[in-house]
């Protein structure tokens, strides 16, 4: 006899934020996952900063003018928002909710500062995830790495992760990135046992049950 299947469960979306000092490889982690998900997006952000080559606009990003961010800001149509390195970043709210009503996830690269912000607008969708690197001067190596960072932009950058790793503890999960296929792993498993949480699944789970165990 061939076994049944379960259908596929309805749910509620995931909200899965990745936050790291720079260089610690938040950004490589998400792209990984993405590359990995055809079923996981990403929430396209709006910035104040120009594109930079071979960025697309509504693609990359939704660049706008710093008078635009600011009306954003005022009629609180952004989840969370912040000033980087001088230019706003921020989320709009309204595809990220459409999107987790129709079971879809999203995946979310910013800092402690965004993550406070989106878990306050979102708190029964938000799994947050902090990377940290071995070392400060792992971190320092990585970042010397790059051939378009300044060393005045590395000091900067360096002098910021002291203050991003303060903030570990306000996530739920944590991840040393010593080894990048153990880190895309763990961020792997985290995200998957987040699709199944009872909780995100109640809806779902309570027509099923009805239907083949008559339980209520």
């Amino acid at each position: 006899m061939t076994p049944s299947i379960a259908p596929p469960i309805s749910r509620r979306g995931v909200c899965f934020v990745i936050s790291a000092p720079s260089g610690a490889g938040k950004s490589t982690i998400a792209n990984a996952l993405r590359a990995a998900q055809p079923n996981l997006s990403h929430s396209i952000s709006v910035t104040t900063r120009k594109p930079r080559p071979g960025e697309v606009d509504g693609v990359h990003y939704h660049f706008v003018s710093e008078k635009v961010f600011k009306e954003l800001i005022e009629t609180q149509a952004l989840l969370e928002w912040a000033m980087v390195f001088r230019h706003g970043y921020g989320t709009p709210g309204a595809p990220v909710e459409k999107a987790l009503a129709e079971g879809k996830d999203l995946i979310f690269d910013i800092d402690w500062q965004g993550h406070r912000q989106i878990r306050s607008h979102l708190p029964e969708d938000v799994v947050s995830l902090f990377v940290l690197p071995p070392s400060l001067q792992e971190l320092e190596r990585r970042l010397n790495l790059r051939a378009s960072d300044h060393p005045d932009e590395i000091h900067h950058r360096m002098k910021a992760a002291r203050e991003e790793i303060s903030h570990w503890q306000e996530f739920d999960y944590t991840i040393i990135n010593t080894d990048l296929d153990q880190a895309i792993q763990e961020a792997t498993a985290i995200l998957s046992a987040a699709r199944i949480e009872t909780a995100r699944r109640k809806t779902g789970l309570q027509a099923f049950i009805g239907d083949r165990f008559e339980v209520k």
